[in-house]
Order: C-alpha cells, then structure tokens, then sequence
C-alpha cells in the first residue's frame, strides 16, 4: 500500500473496484440512444477489465 501525504492508506484493487461502480453509475445516467448503448457496453467492459488486469498481475507477481 502507498501512502500519500494526508498519511491516507490507497488500495489499489479496492480503487479500481470503486471505479467500476462509478463506471456503471454514470452509464445508468445517460440517455439511452443507440450510440450511448454500444458505447455503455465497451466501456463497463473496459473499466471491469481495469480491475481484473491488475489482480492477474499481482497474483503473477507474487508467485515469484
């Protein structure tokens, strides 16, 4: 875990998380065009993957 100068503890697999949920909350937001659902669905795809990312790489790196 980092620390930044407020002494305040940043998990990264929890902020990515965070992010994921955010993604979604402001996809519900937006006005349901054609255009705003193909996008809505690359990009929950997308911010999901963040996540999923860099626990794979976490976990690689820890076998070592």
């Amino acid at each position: 875990m980092t620390k930044n100068t407020n002494s305040k503890q940043y998990d990264l697999e929890d902020r990515t998380f965070e992010f994921t949920k955010r993604v979604r909350k402001f996809v519900k937001k937006l006005t349901r065009t054609i255009a705003n659902i193909e996008d809505s669905k690359q990009l929950i795809k997308a911010s999901g993957s963040v996540g999923a990312n860099y626990i794979e790489a976490n976990e690689s790196l820890s076998k070592f």
